[in-house]
């Protein structure tokens, strides 16, 4: 009986690492693409501008809504840090880059996670008679939230679209040549993960 080496299941696994390594630019940026959603901007009554952002991307974005006249105003969420909403640290940032402060509404807030944050900023926006809003968050976290605000809204309430900021460290198609970037699409596919179990 003639031997085979290259058939053992050894080699096989051997091919097949070596063929995933080196493939590794076709698959690797799925992992990045699949966390963006963007919708790109139109007409609406309000953009609102998630917490949980520490660079300034996301308020930023929010301010560029209204000066390029989507919007008439942005709400910013702000859950509290210490002893201060970060609302007021968002907006006193884009104060700093020469954006009107009347062009925010602080939404100060004790929320603790994207679902919640949702539940309190839709019965605020209903109050206030709100049809179409935007939804400003990052890039990276952009296609949970679309999905968390998506629930949400299962029953009624206003149209959304969502427009996605760029984070200072996050590029979907090479998320993995930097360690933030990598962190960011760690947490972020944990956090779909425990969404998705409901969590």
């Amino acid at each position: 009986m003639v031997r085979r080496p290259f058939r053992s299941p050894f080699f096989i696994f051997l091919a097949l690492a070596l063929a995933v390594w080196a493939s590794y630019g076709l698959w690797l940026p799925w992992f990045g693409r699949v966390l963006v959603h963007d919708d790109g901007p139109a007409k609406a009554d309000i953009a609102v501008v998630l917490a949980g952002d520490d660079s300034g991307g996301r308020i930023l974005k929010g301010a560029e809504l209204v000066r390029e006249g989507y919007v008439p105003l942005a709400l910013i969420s702000g859950p509290q840090y210490f002893d201060i909403h970060e609302s007021d640290v968002a907006m006193a940032f884009a104060g700093r880059r020469g954006y009107p402060l009347q062009w925010f509404l602080p939404f100060p807030n004790s929320t603790h996670s994207t679902r919640e944050e949702a539940a309190l900023i839709l019965a605020e926006l209903e109050r206030r008679g709100v049809r179409h809003f935007i939804l400003v968050t990052s890039d990276y976290h952009s296609a949970r939230a679309r999905r968390i605000w998506m629930a949400a809204l299962s029953k009624g309430g206003p149209d959304m679209r969502v427009v996605s900021a760029p984070d200072e460290f996050f590029r979907k198609d090479r998320w993995w040549l930097n360690r933030e970037s990598q962190k960011t699409v760690f947490f972020e596919w944990a956090k779909t993960i425990a969404t998705a179990l409901g969590h």
